[in-house]
């Protein structure tokens, strides 16, 4: 089908599209546009297929620029798989040093229980906002879901980022989000140091 694009909301990463064939106007999300290398803007004429929300509502699936023709992955599109293999690989190399750092120091178990509880958290929660934004529910705050990974919940964030292709097209949100990768490997490294733990042991005596 064809149609204009009527509304858009950027910031949330959804809007509307009118089709040129006259009906109601029809609900699409940014991972559905197929050109991931820039915004769609408002007039723009689309072509699409017609898809369904699991709640049975409309909704349009691969949005491609009117004109335009399916060739190779677009520039952007590219960079943002060769990220998804490093978030797997960053993943992987943290689990490892914590493997490391475990075996020749005596961490406590809320450690691996912080890290494990708020992955899992966190993954529940990017799927929860997947749902909200193809089905227009309220989202959860973009603060929100960093603060998650920022605490511990960051592996879980990555695995929920590519396996549900949410949040990953977004460069500020990225760029904040690895920002905040970096800050937590940075305190793991420190609070898990001997100086730090003998500290902690010291304290904890009566």
């Amino acid at each position: 089908m064809d149609g204009t694009l009527v509304s858009w909301k950027d910031s949330r990463g959804f809007g509307f599209i009118a089709p040129a064939n006259g009906g109601a106007d029809v609900f699409v999300h940014i991972s559905e546009f197929v050109d991931a290398s820039r915004r769609p803007l408002l007039g723009e004429a689309f072509t699409f297929e017609m898809g369904a929300t699991p709640e049975g509502k409309f909704r349009a699936r691969r949005v491609l620029a009117l004109g335009a023709t399916l060739g190779a992955t677009p520039p952007r599109a590219k960079r943002a798989l060769n990220l998804g293999r490093a978030g797997y690989l960053a993943v992987a190399a943290f689990v490892v040093l914590f493997a490391l750092i475990a075996s020749e120091r005596d961490l406590p178990v809320w450690a691996i229980a912080l890290y494990a509880g708020t992955s899992i958290l966190t993954f529940l929660v990017y799927a929860d906002d997947k749902s909200a934004a193809a089905s227009g529910r309220w989202r959860t705050p973009e603060g929100s879901l960093l603060a998650l990974g920022l605490v511990g919940g960051w592996p879980g964030a990555v695995i929920a980022q590519r396996m549900l292709r949410h949040k990953t097209r977004k460069m500020s949100f990225q760029l904040a989000f690895w920002g905040t990768v970096a800050l937590n490997i940075t305190a793991f490294v420190a609070f898990s140091s001997p100086e730090f733990l003998d500290l902690v042991a010291r304290l904890s005596q009566p």
